[in-house]
């Protein structure tokens, strides 16, 4: 087997990221449409708080962008699967099955709930969630009980499944969505990375029960901090505006609170800039699709590594290019070598049962998890970088 060529490597995708040269960094936001126009309005009218017009325009926007009747905006999306969660009946001392390959906030939005993360294998098709090593591991370790399957081992309820799907590549949701249905467990998709990215022509983020999204500023559209709970069940949408509001009763003057809730909400300085991000989205996909192809090509000549091409009946949004290398001894020479040269990347998270609150949680074998793990790395992904460099 023929090693990678780590310096070759890094001038290919240099040739790509920064032909003029300079520092590249892995994803940056892009501010070219309306985003001073609607700010501005905000400042000139007042309406910079939690209460605006742009907070319901966001929200319609998004509901239409995620094909899904609803979307309810929030602080980040760390607040939006922690509610989203919570309406799907996660109960403090169930367990939760979720990749262990994910970022940390999937893991604690299910701890904020009081649940317990339940760590399942990753398929290599999609870098997400293996439907079908979770199927078998339920069949192992699941039995069936009046309020939902139980783990036979710690005798805890299992109460819902979590997909993310990583780096904006679609899970196999038929798949899962079967195994789900099978068990009984409502789906709560972990959408923070897959804003425009269709399955079988399907925007994602609508297709369980809930889903949740993120507008940190790395993500393909941002609102400075931000995200959403998404669903098409209207009651489910109504109640997530309540938990996030601080539960009050409508009223002309009374602050009357009926529950403990959250204060989740969304300003409309945010939603502001949301709404012009959004209206940028299909040129952002357009040049990440482009900027993929372009890696795609480029790197297809080397020996040692592959770029990862989105699933089978997937459109992937391409949030941010992973390469995969055949040796994972060469992951921190390649890491190193790309960063001193100024174009950054990074490797995959740490795998959550590594982490030290997860380390006793319920797991799965992980073969597939840790060996992704142990060998992707992400490269430049900024959409400016399909714009500027397209051929």
């Amino acid at each position: 087997m023929v090693g990678l060529n780590v310096r070759h490597a890094t001038s290919v995708m240099a040739e790509i990221a920064a032909p003029s040269g300079g520092h590249v960094a892995l994803h940056e936001p892009q501010f070219s449409g309306a985003e001073w126009e609607y700010v501005k309005e905000c400042l000139d009218s007042g309406w910079v708080s939690s209460v605006g017009s742009f907070v319901d325009r966001f929200e319609g926007d998004l509901a239409a962008a995620f094909g899904v009747e609803r979307a309810v905006v929030v602080v980040n999306g760390t607040a939006a699967l922690h509610i989203a969660l919570l309406l799907a009946g996660v109960r403090r001392g169930d367990e939760v099955l979720t990749p262990a390959l994910t970022f940390v906030a999937t893991a604690n939005a299910i701890a904020h709930c009081g649940g317990i993360p339940h760590f399942v294998d990753s398929s290599w098709d999609t870098l997400g969630l293996d439907p079908q090593a979770l199927s078998d591991w339920l069949d192992r370790i699941a039995e069936p009980h009046a309020d939902g399957p139980r783990n036979r081992v710690t005798g805890r309820r299992l109460a819902a499944i979590v997909p993310m799907h990583t780096f904006g590549h679609p899970v196999d949701m038929p798949s899962l969505l079967e195994v789900a249905t099978r068990w009984g467990l409502p789906v709560v998709e972990d959408a923070a990375e897959s804003l425009g990215s269709l399955q079988n022509g399907r925007p994602l983020g609508g297709l369980g029960l809930l889903g949740a999204t993120s507008f940190n500023g790395n993500k393909i559209i941002t609102t400075g901090g931000g995200g959403a709970v998404l669903t098409n069940d209207d009651a489910l949408a109504n109640r997530a505006k309540h938990l996030t509001t601080t539960a009050k009763a409508p009223h002309r003057w009374a602050f009357s609170h009926d529950e403990t809730a959250f204060n989740y909400r969304m300003p409309n300085i945010n939603a502001a800039l949301g709404c012009a991000q959004l209206e940028k989205l299909p040129a952002f996909i357009h040049a990440k699709r482009a900027l993929a192809r372009r890696y795609s090509e480029a790197l297809a000549s080397l020996s040692g590594l592959r770029f990862f091409a989105e699933p089978d009946g997937a459109e992937s949004n391409y949030w941010l290019n992973a390469v995969i290398l055949d040796d994972p001894d060469q992951r921190d020479d390649f890491l190193s070598t790309t960063n001193d040269a100024g174009i950054m990347t990074r490797p995959c998270w740490k795998l959550m049962c590594d982490l030290p609150m997860y380390r006793d949680c319920p797991q799965m074998e992980l073969p597939v998890a840790r060996a992704i793990e142990s060998r992707l790395v992400n490269i430049p992904s900024s959409p400016k970088l399909g714009v500027a460099n397209k051929g």
